[in-house]
């Protein structure tokens, strides 16, 4: 039997015989009595395993290692509010050495860094990677649930759609040769991992009218921060018919979605992660899914922060991006709610964007949300093809190699948008753990790929 479905059916099952396998977590031993804290991965809780000196096989389960896989049997009895297994005799699987890293004690989260094929065995990862899986069933079922076809957008690809470079190469041959020549290469051309499937998922959104993708992406910033990994993973919808102000409506209805799933299906974890680092996530997600969530223009949100008397290390100012201490006043001092920041200054965002009327700003969209800062970015894009190939032009993208991406406003262009999302920046916000790298199973990051 699974732990997951001995505690649904447990007031069922109380008396009554119970196999199970997993792993000896702790493992307490006393002169006459022995408790064992057992887990089997099949859901956050663990159950007390409890033997005396009266078993004929006492001293062979003291002796038992922590780590160890076992197949334990024994009856479900009650003890208070909580159930537990008093042990028949149990069968050791696969023995664990004394030197066996996790040891029962709290250990740091760097330590654990360096072992991470073993740290998901820990109650902090079991939690966050099952909110990982939660939060990734929630989002495609939103998708799926409101009529998107979900779109494998490709890894490989020619062209960079941030148009900020740090993208890595990808090649057949020996770059350090002195004959390296990308004719030569197996695609004949430059080719990178790709940034990001949004240029693709608009060619599908244009014949499906709305799609998503949900998949890794990789950028080579050489950054160390808590918010930095080559490796990452992103949601990014596109949506037919659809300008900035029903983008923003169909932002603010999936992100409440998504953490209201998250809350409900997620108590035990989040529970557990509130103890661990202090925070009431679950107060602050409710709080931002009952929130009106606000919306202004970039301008507004400039004119704001200046005339707010703080003394901020970063001058607010017209054209330029927010410092994050700008998005906390925001959304933590002047509203106390998340905010909608759009009409951002066209010179600071990406090519494709719908370029407003006043020639200045272009109808992008950043949600800032407390606690977290930027959440979600998007635009309505550029259908006008003069607009999109002398934007392309000013900023030396290659109209040769974006031919295809152009002709989709020669063939049937819509009014369309879409947004992006980073799944690790989301699960950060959840789980309350502050580092990119634990919210990630095996986290590539500058310098670092040992797992």
């Amino acid at each position: 039997m699974e732990l997951r479905e001995l505690y649904q059916k447990s007031s069922e099952l109380l008396g009554k015989e119970i196999v199970l396998d997993g792993w000896i977590r702790n493992h307490r031993k006393q002169k006459n009595i022995g408790f064992i804290d057992f887990f089997d991965g099949t859901c956050f809780k663990s159950i007390q395993l409890v033997y005396d000196d009266e078993n004929p096989d006492f001293e062979k389960i003291q002796s038992l290692h922590v780590g160890a896989a076992i197949e334990t049997n024994g009856v479900l009895v009650a003890n208070n509010d909580k159930v537990e297994i008093n042990v028949k005799n149990i069968k050791v699987m696969g023995d664990c050495p004394e030197d066996y890293p996790l040891q029962p004690k709290r250990h740091s989260i760097e330590f654990l860094r360096e072992i991470g094929y073993l740290r998901p065995r820990t109650r902090l990862f079991q939690a966050v990677f099952r909110i990982r899986s939660i939060a990734s069933m929630a989002i495609h079922e939103y998708f799926q649930e409101n009529g998107y076809l979900y779109v494998h957008t490709p890894l490989l690809t020619a062209n960079d759609a941030e148009g900020a470079g740090n993208t890595f190469t990808v090649t057949s041959l020996d770059p350090t040769s002195d004959k390296f020549d990308y004719a030569d290469d197996f695609f004949g051309k430059p080719t990178s991992l790709a940034v990001t499937g949004q240029l693709e998922g608009e060619s599908f959104a244009m014949a499906f009218n709305k799609i998503y993708t949900f998949g890794p992406t990789f950028r080579a910033e050489h950054s160390v921060t808590p918010t930095h990994a080559a490796e990452f993973w992103m949601i990014e919808p596109e949506i037919a018919f659809c300008n900035l102000d029903q983008l923003m409506d169909i932002e603010e209805d999936f992100l409440k979605s998504i953490i209201q799933k998250i809350v409900d299906r997620a108590q035990d974890e989040l529970i557990f992660l509130e103890g661990y680092t202090k925070l009431n996530l679950r107060e602050r997600m409710l709080a931002l899914v009952s929130s009106e969530i606000k919306r202004i223009t970039h301008k507004e949100a400039i004119k704001l922060l200046r005339e707010s008397g703080k003394d901020f290390k970063f001058e607010p100012k017209y054209g330029e991006d927010l410092a994050k201490e700008h998005e906390k006043y925001l959304t933590e001092e002047y509203f106390n709610a998340p905010v909608f920041i759009y009409d951002w200054p066209k010179d600071i965002k990406a090519f494709y964007m719908y370029q407003n009327d006043d020639g200045e700003t272009v109808g992008a969209v950043d949600l800032l949300v407390p606690n977290a800062g930027e959440l979600m970015g998007g635009s309505e894009r550029e259908t006008d093809y003069d607009k999109l190939a002398k934007r392309m032009d000013e900023l030396g993208i290659s109209k040769d190699s974006m031919y295809w991406y152009l002709n989709l406003r020669k063939f049937g262009a819509c009014t369309h948008s879409g947004f992006g999302m980073g799944f690790e920046r989301l699960l950060i916000y959840v789980t309350g753990v502050s580092n990119i790298r634990d919210v990630i199973p095996y986290p590539r990051t500058y310098g670092a790929l040992e797992f």
